[in-house]
């Protein structure tokens, strides 16, 4: 290091600081106060490098189809405002069609199978477009990667269904929570794993992956609740899940997904289902045992025993002895 550079470094702000905070964390440390941090045995690393892997996998397809409907819109084909899926059977049929030269709209539409046939009228309009040879040239290139993609997420899932043998209790036991499907449930082992001594409560858990509120007080008042960043593809996978299991009829989770909706909106209401599903696999894994439908008036009950807590307790801090007795 030159002269200059030492200069540079013992002047910079905040680098005593730093090495101070440094040396006090080597000493507690050495003291054995540090609580070490979580890693997961072998097996469960190499099953997360496989799931992060195919979610980047599947991240890159949606970019592709992204691009495949942007070169559609390009070229004036409006099949996605007629067809669901674009690359269904009938718009894979139809699309080979645009690449191996075909523009008429009617030969086109003739290639529709099932419920769109009921829908020609509205094909050929939105079929009748701009439609040029370098278009062709996008789409088959797009339709090519997109076969790609698909042959090797299929590899990788194979590949994870053989590392995760070994866990197939754990994996069928999150299966049987709402919202929770296989894909969410691999991906939920390969982060936090199936041993659950590591975390001694499902509070502890939901901290460690950053899906509980933020704690920010300064001088007795309560600020921003943001959350940390976390592990995002445990957070990624759960919110996903929590979307699906929101729609689930009759459930508790559904009615928590409701109650947040009313007085925090749909963006938080949807994490605070992420954050019980976290707290129900964390119970399935450490319980070995399979979910259990709290139902939809789970919340309410639980409101109405606080309700009778807090009464009962306000009455015997006045000096009243209280008994409770069921209504006739």
């Amino acid at each position: 290091m030159s002269v200059g550079q030492r200069r540079a470094h013992q002047t910079a702000p905040g680098a005593e600081d730093r090495c101070e905070g440094l040396a006090w964390i080597a000493q507690l440390l050495e003291h054995g106060l540090l609580r070490g941090s979580f890693v997961p045995p072998a097996p469960i690393r190499e099953l997360r490098d496989l799931t992060r892997y195919r979610k980047a996998v599947i991240q890159d397809r949606t970019r592709v189809v992204n691009r495949l409907h942007k070169t559609l819109e390009d070229a004036g084909i409006k099949l996605a405002s007629v067809a669901s899926d674009v690359l269904g059977i009938s718009g894979r049929a139809m699309l080979e069609a645009l690449v191996q030269g075909t523009t008429d709209p009617a030969l086109l539409a003739e290639l529709v199978r099932g419920r769109l046939r009921g829908k020609l009228p509205a094909l050929r309009q939105a079929l009748a477009g701009r439609f040029r040879g370098h278009h062709a040239f996008l789409i088959g290139q797009l339709l090519a990667h997109l076969d790609y993609l698909d042959e090797a997420i299929g590899i990788l899932s194979g590949q994870v269904e053989t590392v995760i043998a070994p866990f197939a209790d754990a994996l069928t036991r999150l299966d049987s929570i709402p919202g929770i499907n296989q894909r969410t449930a691999e991906v939920i082992i390969a982060e936090i794993g199936v041993d659950m001594s590591a975390f001694p409560s499902a509070g502890h858990l939901a901290s460690w992956a950053a899906l509980c509120p933020g704690n920010h007080e300064s001088a007795g008042k309560h600020k921003s609740g943001k959350m940390r960043k976390g592990n995002r593809w445990l957070r990624t996978a759960l919110i996903e899940a929590a979307a699906g299991a929101s729609r689930v009829k009759n459930s508790a989770l559904q009615a928590r997904f409701r109650r947040v909706l009313r007085h925090r909106g749909p963006k938080k209401a949807v994490v605070a289902v992420a954050h019980a599903l976290l707290r129900a696999a964390y119970h399935v894994l450490a319980d070995h045992a399979i979910y259990r439908e709290l139902g939809a008036d789970y919340y309410d009950r639980q409101h109405g025993q606080r309700v009778t807590r807090r009464a009962i307790q306000l009455l015997e801090r006045q000096g009243y002895r209280v008994t409770l007795e069921p209504a006739a």
